[in-house]
């Protein structure tokens, strides 16, 4: 695998990652199945999966060449592209509206 290919592979991951809390009902992706799991949860996730795509990262960069020594700067951009990647599925679960609820709020301002 070239370079090229390495790197859209980790941002394919961390894209698919990124988005998984919000996708899934279960806690931690496998556990039991909570209907309206807590914020908390989604954090842990969230964190964790971040490590995940970091360490894939790390191992193609690895793989690749010698692996280069970071700072605190690619941690805290990574960490916010991350979280910027999630940004899809944050909306999908929290800021959309269903129609029956847009219809019952319509039907309220009318009566």
């Amino acid at each position: 695998m070239d370079q090229g290919a390495s790197i859209w592979t980790v941002l394919v991951v961390a894209l698919v990652a990124a988005n998984l809390p919000y996708l899934s009902p279960r806690i931690l992706l496998v556990g039991p199945r909570r209907d309206p799991k807590a914020a908390g949860w989604r954090v842990l996730e969230v964190v964790l999966l971040a490590l995940i795509t970091l360490a894939i990262g790390f191992g193609l960069e690895s793989r690749l060449s010698q692996r280069s020594a970071q700072g605190w700067e690619f941690y805290a951009a990574s960490l916010a592209l991350f979280v910027t990647l999630g940004f899809p599925g944050f909306v999908w679960r929290y800021l959309r509206r269903s129609r029956s609820k847009v219809r019952e709020f319509d039907d309220e301002e009318t009566a």
